[in-house]
């Protein structure tokens, strides 16, 4: 699978670091019948997701960030040993049409949700959160570059061209750290479906 962090220009400035565009990667999902082994379900409906075309697909259920089902979780590496980017292209099957409604990346610290990455609709316009930098397209891939207590949060519509810098912020410091892709918002009376492929974890060295 072909590996997106910037393989043309061979490198990335990011923050007035230096960063190898080679990637060590640690966990990659195509969706090839099932999700990889170590996901770990958060309020699994199982009458709401399926693979299709080696990429996972799930409803938007009604419910927010405490409440979020068929949300798929795993453990991210240390950050004390040093920098990585987590990625996941996430398309819209159905246009969102609720305030709110969304999917994306979600950090968890002990079990609590904190920071989220996500594309969003909010007072009727299509969002990426935070940064709300207009996001129109279907398709959207988003990437999180974890550097110990900062996360910088990166987007590029259609999974084409450079990525856009939407947002930087601190992590919580200790704790047990992972990672979900999920959504929710959804409608109550239509079937919204959100598609996630190419999810990956990868060690970047400076």
């Amino acid at each position: 699978m072909k590996w997106s962090i910037l393989t043309v220009l061979g490198l990335m400035v990011l923050g007035g670091s230096l960063w190898a565009a080679e990637p060590t990667v640690v966990f990659e999902d195509a969706f090839k019948g099932k999700p990889a082994e170590g996901w770990t379900w958060l309020r699994e409906n199982p009458k709401a997701w399926r693979i299709n075309e080696d990429a996972l697909e799930i409803h938007i259920e009604p419910g927010d960030a405490q409440t979020v089902k068929n949300a798929l979780l795993r453990d991210v590496p240390d950050r004390s040993k040093g920098p990585f980017a987590i990625e996941v292209t996430v398309t819209s099957m159905t246009p969102p049409t609720v305030q709110y409604e969304q999917a994306g990346l979600t950090w968890y610290n002990d079990g609590k949700p904190g920071f989220k990455f996500v594309k969003e609709r909010v007072d009727g316009k299509l969002l990426i959160i935070p940064g709300r930098a207009p996001m129109d397209s279907k398709t959207v891939e988003l990437r999180l570059v974890v550097d110990g207590n900062r996360v910088t949060a990166q987007f590029r519509p259609d999974a084409k061209g450079e990525f856009k810098t939407a947002a930087e912020a601190k992590l919580p410091e200790g704790g047990k750290d992972q990672i979900s892709i999920q959504c929710y918002h959804g409608p109550t009376d239509e079937e919204h479906w959100i598609r996630f492929d190419n999810f990956r974890i990868a060690r970047l060295a400076k």
